[in-house]
């Protein structure tokens, strides 16, 4: 089977960049988001994605020179859907090592960085109303 990260090890190097940021702003790809959300849902005590990842991102953005305002920067309904999206994988995974269950997500619907355009409509996801808050899908409900 394919991973988009060889192992656990290497997960764990992204979810430590991301909370350091130290992670190289060339390295926070599409996967390295899905699996920063792997790690902290499983191993950080205590981690709420929905109340601990905004200000994650938007610090780690901040110490890369990404400004978080209406157009760039921190998007909270993609960071929504996509935890929902890590949360059910793990769930229908729970012991699989994280790399395996990054490997099914790229693998999936969701390893596609336009993933959610089957969702929302451009104009919908693109907002700043979505970039700054919750805005449920205004074509097609998520899968989970």
């Amino acid at each position: 089977m394919h991973t988009a990260l060889p192992d656990d090890t290497a997960i764990a190097a992204i979810a430590m960049g991301l909370l350091d940021r130290s992670l190289p702003k060339a390295e926070w790809t599409h996967a390295a988001h899905f699996a920063a959300a792997l790690w902290l849902l499983r191993h950080a005590p205590g981690f709420d994605g929905a109340r601990d990842m905004p200000g994650i991102i938007r610090t780690y953005n901040e110490a890369t020179g990404m400004a978080n305002t209406d157009t760039s920067g921190y998007h909270h309904s993609i960071t929504l859907a996509s935890l929902r999206g890590a949360e059910a994988a793990l769930a229908a995974n729970p012991s699989a090592p994280l790399n395996v269950v990054l490997a099914a997500i790229m693998a999936g619907p969701m390893g596609r960085s336009d993933w959610l355009m089957a969702h929302w409509s451009a104009e919908t996801l693109f907002s700043p109303a979505a970039r700054h808050g919750w805005c449920p899908p205004d074509l097609a409900p998520l899968p989970f």
